[in-house]
């Protein structure tokens, strides 16, 4: 069975969730106290995987504001909490249609209720007067009496019409004994609904805080459990034992205390060997158990009895530390599994996952593992439903998966809890990880690739393109086409940008401006060993001039005249050919200066302008420009200089 729809009302703080569809991994983003918890938690009661779980109690969960008017009506009309729509899958239904002899269903799609009744309500469309003709022709009847039976349209009709039958054969007998076994209540509505709640998953409701704990006193255990007081972290550890095929009454009782720490470890370097395979952080880890007489000066209850304790080993430092000191990170990791692993043993395969703010106490790095294990790990076998509010657990591939979760107020009106559907929200504080999901995202793929080419600002980007272009129409050499370039806003930016997608593994290379402002930057950019130093080329290594913009390899004149023709210049106030004595030496800086003397009525100059112009204007302007031989020139010195730092 699939869960494709979810809606909830009067749960805690959620009075009416609103309908919200359910993906195979959805994906629960909203700020603390949203009532994220709260949606996990009420579909959880459904059919949980601890069965004490499956109650609601109208005391603890009704929304308190409006509880004394539930106590007064709720005898009579008990509120309705859990709304489930769910699509049965063709193994299901070739499994009742076996059970039932044939096909059963008008549709496909089963509405499952729960309320603070705690009875589960099942609604499906169902053919019955054909499953009524199904056991008539798989029956030993004769055609004639077949015939007779087929007018009936309900199950209870046809087992009270052999019912009344005084001397009936033995098919008859047999078709009776039948449907009384399958229809003890003569209704296929309710065997029906009875058979699909056989089929229900189990889910399996995992909290961050939810932990194998650094060590168990056993005599305290054993007295937790008899007077039913074990909280989740003593079920954590009782079923790290099951997986050893032990128990805690066991191990109390026999002295083979080294034959049950080789089984433990056993089941943990599996269970490491999982993780391992999704943990990055640290791969140099081992968990490791001691199974010992208490200590007489530890703090009770470990002063009496025995203790178990687990520690990990860090094989790079060569030391132990308790579990409980271990990063949270790793520790939750290593729990789940372990509860993950006895869940899969006790129910098998048909699980959904509901897994509580996972990634609470992880590194983004971790994050990106943990939604890697999700996805390739959980996904294929089982429905996964998570919270978050942190954007590195937000899936930019599967955005669609996403559903905010936020508690409106409109007009000092209370709401409560809603899910917006579709990844829907107007609140920017609830969007927020999703905006820097994206945008980390997107200046991955749009601006950033393999071998990424950064320069200072989208002008340098256009000459880049447009002369590498034009080399390579004369089949000269030109940028490799494996270079993405992405302008970073200034010479300023580029240390935040390598220092920000090193982790990536990308080739990163920098083309920038040299002179006063930038010799210091450059130099610092160099010393810092972000990159290499080969891989930070400036301008004038390609003019000789001790000062250069990317506008200097175009050349003095070549770039005049582009000026000139971009703004419209009249001749009388065109910059000249020839370069003043007393102009500076950055024909960029030429221009600012010469257009800081013209009158207002001039338009302001914009360095961006001029590259536009010439992207826009290309192919009447190539063969009006003066001295572009000279500027190709420059430009295939430096794509020489930039392709040689591709791996060959």
């Amino acid at each position: 069975m699939i869960l494709k729809l979810v809606k909830i009302e009067n749960y805690k703080c959620i009075e009416d969730s609103g309908d919200f569809s359910i993906e195979p991994v959805t994906c629960l983003v909203g700020k603390n106290e949203s009532g994220k918890t709260a949606i996990l938690q009420s579909i959880y009661t459904l059919n949980p995987d601890l069965k004490e779980k499956a109650k609601f109690n109208p005391l603890l969960d009704y929304p308190r504001r409006k509880y004394s008017a539930y106590k007064e009506r709720h005898k009579n009309n008990p509120d309705p909490i859990l709304t489930t729509e769910w699509e049965l899958e063709e193994k299901d239904i070739e499994a009742i249609e076996k059970r039932l002899s044939g096909k059963v269903f008008k549709k496909t799609k089963v509405i499952l209720n729960k309320g603070y009744d705690n009875k589960t309500y099942c609604k499906v469309e169902t053919d019955e007067k054909r499953v009524v003709r199904n056991f008539l022709n798989s029956s030993n009847l004769p055609r004639v009496k077949k015939q007779k039976l087929r007018e009936l349209e309900t199950i209870n009709e046809l087992i009270a019409k052999l019912e009344k039958i005084s001397n009936p054969s033995e098919p008859e007998t047999e078709l009776l004994g039948t449907l009384k076994e399958i229809f003890p209540n003569r209704n296929l509505q309710q065997t029906v609904a009875n058979i699909i709640k056989e089929k229900l998953p189990i889910f399996l409701y995992f909290a961050n805080y939810y932990q194998l704990p650094g060590q168990v006193s056993i005599q305290d255990l054993q007295n937790k459990k008899s007077e039913n007081e074990l909280d989740f972290s003593d079920e954590v550890f009782l079923a790290l034992l099951e997986l050893a095929g032990t128990n805690c009454e066991d191990i109390d009782s026999m002295g083979r205390f080294e034959e049950l720490i080789a089984e433990l470890e056993a089941v943990s370097n599996r269970l490491s060997q999982e993780i391992f395979e999704y943990w990055s952080q640290n791969k140099h880890l081992e968990v490791k158990f001691l199974f010992d007489h208490a200590r007489p000066e530890d703090k009770p209850p470990f002063n009496e009895g025995y203790v178990f304790r687990t520690r990990i080993y860090n094989k790079r430092h060569g030391v132990t530390v308790s579990f409980d000191e271990r990063s949270a990170g790793f520790v939750w990791f290593f729990s789940f599994l372990i509860w993950f692993s006895q869940v899969k043993r006790n129910y098998g395969e048909n699980l959904i996952i509901l897994l509580d703010d996972p990634a609470l106490n992880l590194h983004a790095r971790a994050q990106g593992d943990l939604l890697r294990y999700i996805n390739e790990k959980l996904k294929p076998h089982h429905q996964v439903i998570y919270t978050t509010h942190s954007p590195f657990m937000i899936d930019p591939e599967n955005m669609l998966s996403v559903r905010t979760v936020e508690d409106v107020i409109v007009d000092e009106d209370i709401q409560g809890t809603k899910v917006g559907d579709k990844v829907f929200s107007t609140d920017r504080d609830t969007v927020f990880p999703l905006q820097a999901a994206l945008g980390y995202d997107i200046t991955q793929t749009l601006f950033v690739g393999k071998h990424t080419l950064l320069v200072e600002g989208p002008s340098d980007l256009i000459y880049i393109k447009w002369f590498s272009r034009e080399l390579q129409k004369k089949r000269r050499i030109y940028l490799d086409h494996r270079w993405t370039i992405a302008p970073c806003g200034g010479i300023d930016k580029i240390g935040s940008f390598i220092a920000l997608f090193r982790g990536s593994e990308l080739n990163v290379a920098v083309f920038t401006d040299f002179h006063t402002g930038q010799k210091k930057k450059i130099r610092h950019l160099k010393e810092s060993a972000l990159l290499k130093a080969s891989h930070i080329l400036s301008a004038e290594r390609y003019i000789d001039q001790d000062e250069a913009d990317i506008e200097d390899l175009l050349g003095r004149l070549l770039y005049v005249s582009l000026v000139n023709k971009c703004y419209s210049l009249p001749k009388r106030k065109m910059l000249p050919q020839e370069k003043p004595p007393s102009a500076p030496m950055r024909v960029l800086k030429e221009v600012e200066q010469y257009f800081a003397t013209l009158p207002p009525s001039f338009e302001e100059f914009d360095h961006y302008a001029p590259a536009s112009f010439l992207m826009e204007n290309a192919s009447e302007l190539k063969n009006n420009l003066p001295d572009m031989d000279r500027a190709l020139d420059r430009f295939e010195e430096l794509f020489k200089d930039i392709n040689k730092l591709l791996p060959q």
